[in-house]
């Protein structure tokens, strides 16, 4: 029985925005006495993916990834359960055992083969093989190689009458214009054998996107070929150069839709190209269609939008072709909308033009008129179903009486239309296949969970408010992974869902609502306060959600003794185009203030969260953020940035899909709007580059605007870098820069470079390096686990009653939305640690190379002791170059060391340069007295009062550096010799602490 409840737009009950649990199976916390989860336990766990559905409705095969650890090696095969059946009835077992593994396993439509691709042990290429089917027992006959293709063949697909195999292949496109397939492979095939021969690798580009992802191009290009299921000889290029030119078909899908499919009668296909001039530029996708029956068809294109159009599927009457389409050219994370292309009236309407989500996969039901989809909802990835008139839009994510959080996937329907099977992870299990029945299980009642969902007044109709609600009996299918998960010691795990991930929503900036979430470490203890680890997605459109992952687990990142926060800032999807697009030319802007604003939230809420002890992990769009974070607040203990963009200008010239920074960086002007009506920003219509913005002032040039680069001298934070040589989406020279200025501005950093990875790491030998750095570093500087502080050596300290010290923490409620650099605020007590002015005397004349008058202490180059022995830190000069020519610069290098066993208070002006603000320093000359000052020199020390407006942890052992530029201080126009001390009072102590004196010549 279907019960038309429906929900409001942010649906919180039901998705738990507020940390209320929904309908949880188990009340105790089930991690109690359990061990953390370590990350040889992460590589053990079996990865489910791809399932698909025999054609009888009896059985499900699905690919099962394992990885060896020690072999540093991934392999995969091929898996079945069956459908009916319970307990040891229902067991799932492995059926393909090829040593190199397998993948992308396909039932024909006639259920008596199955395909899949697997590398051939004697050519060592990627090849289809077929084997027989049993379909009484579920099991598979011996396999044979089908393909023996020069260049490759993979993603195979069968067509509806079990006849012909369509595949991809890199082909070389010269080989294909006008050529049988048998001229096109020995064409292939020579080129190989020379590029292979020829000892020249070098490379000659005359167009872009000559590299993508972690790979150069080369000369190859992917097509779409056919080969008959009998005869692995019979093949055909659908896609030749004289069609398509110099494209790729499909185009790159990075985890996304497959480019091309089959027409119910078989002799029709749709596939995906992007035949633009510079397709390094250009989003513009297109969907075509070719007939196979006519040798001298044509492809026809039958996508109209200048945005990304792809994921053809006909349905099975063959009415209609389905895709997924973008209206606006050059922006990849525009809304995806479910379109529908109606073959014989040659029209395209859009299915939902009210709903403001993503259409991220869909599958066709069996009577042509339901499409399900998958839709991200506020950090949940979940099911609907909808009508092909746009009607009937309803949720399919339940679980018996149990509304089903997490991320669904890899939808597939049943071949009558019954069974909807898909896979399901959450934050606390990875990924497990689903069966869900299309009815509704008239034996369920939603009334009694009307609770649940809020009423919506006259929701519009099509859109996310008005999906009406059912009951679906669905079950778990596998259970790989269960033994494993019932030891480790999360939030969750088993059979128990319990509740991993609470959420929360705050104000963000402007008072728009933002969605957070925080996971709590293993053997949670309220009465104890723990480290946090603050992630930060990638994207920008991105977002977290109840998923699991393999690279950031959130889990595993609370396992070592840590609440992990998660915030889904502006920009991040599930939340409405309008909140994606609020990042777009304002990457360090609102979504700043959105993360700041979530962390304050969960600090004042969480009260077992200990705010001097946090460390903002980010990678991609959020290394970008880690950056941005390093130069903007100094509020964490560390920051670990992978794979960031540091510099939006270079970072322009090195990346690849060039349309992506061609976007996010243009500028949202003001139009010009009518007296008493409010301006109203628009995207710039023209392409953001670097060179068409060096003439205006940077508030008017995103890539200066926002560039973390140009602020890097208010760096303090210890801080861990990451990054790959094969990341070419954002170069490693962009690390490699925040590097170097790092080093060279003397502060705390550490790089871990990778020389075999992408903008992922996915070597599991690389992977469990990258997760033991980046826990060790998160550890040092938050005093945890190996560095705990008074011999704890457990993942929190017990809860102090002390005061808040934390420093140096951004106020995002005072700051403007468009402000670039906001003013970190100095607590009360920091304020003792401002230096008292600076004092300095006129210099008297001295003949060249006469002694000094001693006047004062005598010279000594070495450090001089902390006073009494009480202060906690001490202060060294030193002269790199102890004699200058008059007018030159006459620097002295000050460095100031903890002496203590905790951390100390660091206040100071932002920027290096500049420790006038911070010290007293003393000028003499040979009589001993103090150098008249500068005008600089005489407005540093007026200021000196309240310049002190960052303040910085200095970690036990370590030492803050800066030059002192006395030139700019007092008046050296005089030669002569002269001495300089520096002082400074420790605010703890009271003590004035004095440094080593050090003599400087200034000779004509």
């Amino acid at each position: 029985m279907m019960n038309q409840l429906v929900c409001t737009g942010v649906l919180a009950a039901m998705l738990g925005l507020s940390g209320v649990g929904v309908l949880a199976q188990g009340a105790d916390d089930v991690s109690v006495g359990r061990r953390p989860m370590t990350f040889a336990d992460l590589q053990r766990m079996k990865r489910v993916s791809d399932p698909q559905i025999s054609p009888s409705g009896k059985w499900v095969m699905f690919s099962v990834t394992e990885v060896d650890l020690e072999k540093n090696a991934k392999v995969n095969h091929l898996w079945v359960v069956p459908i009916d059946g319970s307990g040891a009835g229902r067991q799932e077992r492995q059926v393909t055992f090829w040593k190199e593994g397998e993948r992308g396993g396909r039932f024909s439509p006639d259920g008596r083969h199955v395909l899949f691709t697997a590398t051939d042990s004697k050519s060592g290429l990627s090849q289809i093989f077929l084997a027989t089917w049993n379909d009484r027992a579920g099991t598979m006959g011996t396999p044979t190689r089908l393909t023996n293709v020069s260049t490759e063949a993979d993603g195979a697909v069968w067509s509806p009458d079990s006849q012909r195999i369509l595949f991809v292949s890199r082909v070389y496109p010269e080989c294909s214009e006008g050529s049988s397939w048998l001229e096109e492979e020995n064409c292939d095939r020579r080129k190989e054998s020379d590029a292979a021969a020829d000892p020249v690798k070098a490379q000659v580009w005359d167009r872009l996107l000559y590299r993508h992802w972690d790979n150069y191009v080369g000369p190859r290009r992917s097509h779409v070929l056919v080969v008959s299921a009998t005869d692995g000889n019979v093949v055909r290029d659908l896609t030749p150069t004289q069609d398509i030119g110099d494209a790729e078909a499909p185009t790159f899908s990075l985890g996304g839709p497959v480019g091309y499919a089959w027409a119910p009668d078989s002799h029709e296909i749709a596939y995906v190209t992007n035949v633009e001039l510079v397709p390094a530029a250009s989003t513009n996708n297109d969907v075509f269609t070719l007939r196979l029956d006519d040798p001298v068809a044509k492809p026809v294109r039958v996508s109209a939008s200048l945005g990304s159009d792809d994921a053809p599927a006909y349905s099975p009457d063959g009415k209609w072709l389905a895709f997924r389409s973008q209206k606006r050219p050059g922006y990849e994370s525009d809304r995806f909308r479910l379109m529908l292309f109606d073959r014989e009236g040659k029209t395209t309407d859009e299915v939902l033009p009210k709903f403001d989500r993503w259409v991220d996969e869909f599958a066709w039901g069996g009577d042509s008129s339901t499409i399900y989809f998958a839709s991200g909802v506020s950090g949940n990835e979940q099911i609907f179903s909808v009508k092909v008139d746009g009607s009937e839009l309803n949720w399919r994510s339940y679980v018996n009486t149990n509304l089903e959080r997490g991320e669904y996937g890899d939808l597939r329907i049943s071949s009558d239309g019954r069974l909807l099977v898909s896979t399901r992870m959450t934050v606390s299990k990875p990924a497990e296949v689903f069966v869900t029945q299309i009815g509704v299980d008239s034996g369920l009642n939603l009334d009694d969970f009307g609770y649940l969902f809020p009423i919506y007044k006259s929701p519009v109709p099509g859109s996310l408010e008005s999906a009406g609600y059912g009951m679906y009996k669905t079950e778990q299918l596998t259970h790989l992974n269960r033994a494993m998960l019932a030891s480790y010691g999360i939030h969750g795990g088993g059979d128990h869902d319990g509740e991993p991930m609470e959420g929360f929503t705050f104000d963000g900036a402007g008072g728009t609502k933002v969605h957070g979430f925080i996971v709590r470490p293993p053997n949670f203890d309220e009465d104890k306060k723990y480290p946090v680890k603050f992630l930060i997605h990638g994207g920008p459109q991105g977002a977290w959600g109840d998923a699991w992952s393999y690279r950031w687990n959130p889990e595993l990142m609370a396992a070592s003794g840590y609440v992990v926060v998660m915030v889904n800032p502006r920009g991040s999807t599930g939340y409405g185009q309008a909140f994606i697009d609020g990042v777009n030319g304002d990457w360090g802007g609102k979504a700043y203030v959105d993360l700041m604003k979530g962390l304050d939230y969960a600090e004042q809420h969480f009260p077992f969260i200990d705010k001097t002890r946090e460390c903002a992990l980010g990678a991609s769009y959020g290394g970008y953020m880690a950056d941005w974070i390093l130069t903007h607040t100094n509020r964490f203990a560390c920051i670990v940035t992978h794979d960031g963009m540091f510099n939006p200008q270079s970072a322009y010239g090195s990346t690849e899909e060039l349309w992506f920074a061609e976007w996010e960086f243009r500028q949202p002007p003001v139009a010009p709007v009518g007296k008493g009506q409010a301006a109203k920003a628009t995207m710039d219509p023209l392409p953001a580059q670097p060179w068409n913005n060096f003439d205006k002032p940077v508030a008017l040039d995103p890539f200066r605007k926002w560039s973390p680069m140009l602020s890097i001298k208010n760096a303090r934070t210890p801080t861990l870098v990451i990054h790959s040589q094969k990341d070419y989406r954002l170069d490693v020279s962009e690390g490699l820069q925040l590097f170097t200025a790092l080093q060279r501005l003397n502060v705390p950093s550490k790089m871990l470079y990778f020389p075999d990875e992408g903008h992922w790491v996915l070597k599991p030998q690389n992977s469990k390096l990258w997760y033991e750095t980046v826990g060790d570093w998160c550890d040092r500087w938050t005093r945890t686990n190996m560095y705990a502080v008074s011999g704890y050596e457990g993942p929190a300290a017990p809860i102090a009653k002390a005061p808040d010290a934390r420093t140096g923490q951004s106020r995002p409620a005072e700051m403007e939305e468009s402000q670039v650099q906001p003013e970190p605020k100095v607590p009360e007590k920091a304020s003792e640690s401002v230096a008292p002015p600076v004092v300095r005397e006129a210099p008297t004349a001295r003949p060249r190379g006469a002694a000094p008058e001693k006047t004062g202490p005598a010279p000594d180059n070495k450090a001089a002791p902390a006073s009494d022995g009480k202060a906690t830190f001490l202060i060294a000069i030193s002269a790199p170059i102890d004699e200058v020519r008059v007018g030159s610069d006459a620097r002295i290098i000050i460095t100031l060391r903890n002496l203590a066993s905790h951390q100390i208070l660091f206040a100071h002006r932002p920027g290096t340069n500049n420790p006038e603000f911070s010290y007293t320093i003393v000028v003499r000359n040979e009589k001993g007295r103090m150098v008249e000052e500068t005008a600089y020199g005489r407005e540093s020390r007026l200021q000196s009062q309240s310049e002190g407006r960052t303040v910085d942890y200095v970690q036990p052992g370590q030492s803050v550096v800066q030059t002192a530029h006395l030139g700019q201080l007092v008046n050296l126009t005089k030669p002569g010799e002269y001495t300089i001390r520096v002082t400074r009072k420790d605010p703890e102590t009271q003590t004035v602490v004095m440094s080593n004196e050090v003599t400087l010549s200034v000779v004509p």
